[in-house]
């Protein structure tokens, strides 16, 4: 569950709460600049945001993980040699086309990492590349590299809320996350809404901090972090091929407890992870699948993954109908394919904290049907308003909540666990992904 209860009852006044998380670690610069263009595919006018997060002095402390898509988009084949560079200077970050299976794509990226090294004055493997957007059409160099200089005269030390913004697509407000410890600073931006499956999850993370944390702490610190985070949550069950998590210290605070520090990042990549679930595209609920009684932790997962990855459970959950059944599928889907043998007789299952199922049985009569149904209704985050030329709009461009569809699943085996993040299924989610390139 997320480190606070947060609400808010406006779009400004999540606004105010996001501008007094964004303070920058000591050591960091960004600015952003937005220009139009026309993609190379399609005759149609567009704009893009170029964000460029730089450092006051290259640092050898960064540390970075990618997907696991077979197809990984060209900023990721750049980025993957960059782990073994000497030292890193800057992101720069483009939204709108994901530079993936582009012509050129490879070639194109470190061209524009050398023009930002040279705006920077910094060498070109100093700079890693990221890119977000329509899958298969290229980059737009030269109007990127024009307006490189714009990105540079913006930067400024005090707040990451313009990289928070630039970096975003269908996303309907931006993600700041942060933590405070010894006189220094984690904070993490994300971008992300659709196309969500860890192994990573289509998502962009940059977390930076001035704690002094070497290379290799930052690295085993960073994939600790991902894996109880960014790799437990699923929208879609899409992976993309353009994930990214980068972590970045200016090495300007000492830091004096390490554990403390894995600790403070591992919660900040798990609000994030909630936020980025949370921003789904058409995301009316958040469901947490907590697994108890597991034999392992990797069956705690799978079985979490295939309940909130169940199209027919997610719809249910959009419609407020409790139909728990679809929930008992979803692992016995898991179990039957993947673990059989895997003994079910001591399965229990809650749905907001209320035990819907134990002892082979389900346990609902009227009573529990009207507390289901409140509990989803509590959980949900907007109401689908009606269709404008066949589109959903939602109707909210800030989270008023952060409750879920709270949902316990104890196997009653062994004692591992875990916790999945998902979300439900809309009309809006159907609609964004029907139009999102047209």
């Amino acid at each position: 569950m997320p480190s606070t209860s947060l609400s808010f009852a406006s779009r400004d006044a999540h606004r105010a709460w996001l501008a007094a998380q964004a303070r920058l670690p000591a050591g960091f610069r960004c600015g952003a600049t937005r220009f139009a263009f026309t993609p190379f595919e399609v005759a149609k006018p567009a704009r893009m945001t170029v964000t460029v997060i730089a450092l006051d002095q290259p640092t050898d402390a960064f540390a970075a993980m990618f997907t696991r898509n077979a197809f990984p988009g060209a900023p990721i084949i750049v980025g993957r040699k960059r782990l073994a560079a000497p030292r890193l200077g800057a992101v720069v970050v483009n939204n709108k086309i994901s530079n993936v299976c582009a012509p050129g794509g490879v070639e194109t990226a470190e061209r524009i990492c050398t023009e930002a090294g040279k705006k920077l004055g910094i060498a070109s493997d100093e700079v890693l590349p990221s890119s977000t957007g329509v899958i298969g059409w290229r980059l737009p160099e030269d109007a990127i590299t024009a307006n490189l200089p714009a990105a540079v005269a913006a930067l400024q030390a005090e707040s990451i809320l313009p990289a928070a913004e630039g970096i975003v697509t269908t996303d309907l407000y931006p993600k700041i996350r942060r933590a405070d410890l010894a006189g220094g600073s984690i904070v993490g931006i994300a971008k992300g809404a659709g196309m969500i499956e860890p192994n990573l999850a289509t998502m962009l993370v940059y977390l930076l901090t001035d704690l002094d944390v070497g290379r290799d702490d930052l690295r085993a610190a960073l994939t600790a972090a991902v894996d109880g985070s960014f790799n437990c949550m699923s929208i879609d069950s899409d992976t993309s091929t353009s994930d990214t998590v980068a972590l970045l210290s200016s090495r300007r605070v000492p830091c004096p407890d390490l554990a403390a520090f894995s600790q403070a990042l591992a919660r900040v990549c798990a609000d994030l992870a909630e936020d980025v679930a949370r921003n789904g595209e058409g995301v009316h609920h958040v469901i947490r699948a907590a697994v108890t009684g597991a034999p392992d932790r990797d069956c705690a997962r799978a079985i979490g993954k295939s309940v909130v990855n169940s199209p027919l459970f997610q719809c249910a959950v959009c419609g407020n109908d409790p139909n728990v059944g679809r929930l008992v599928c979803a692992i016995g889907k898991e179990v039957g394919r993947n673990r059989p043998g895997l003994d079910l007789s001591r399965l229990r299952l809650t749905l907001g904290g209320r035990t819907i199922f134990a002892d082979g049985a389900f346990r609902l009569d009227p009573s529990a049907e009207g507390a289901l149904v409140a509990h989803l209704k509590g959980a949900e985050l907007y109401a689908s308003g009606p269709a404008k030329d066949g589109v959903f709009t939602p109707p909210i461009d800030f989270p008023p909540h952060e409750r879920a569809v709270e949902i316990g699943i104890d196997l009653g085996i062994g004692n591992a666990m875990g916790t999945v993040i998902g979300t439900d299924r809309s009309h809006e989610y159907i609609s964004e992904n029907a139009d999102y390139r047209s």
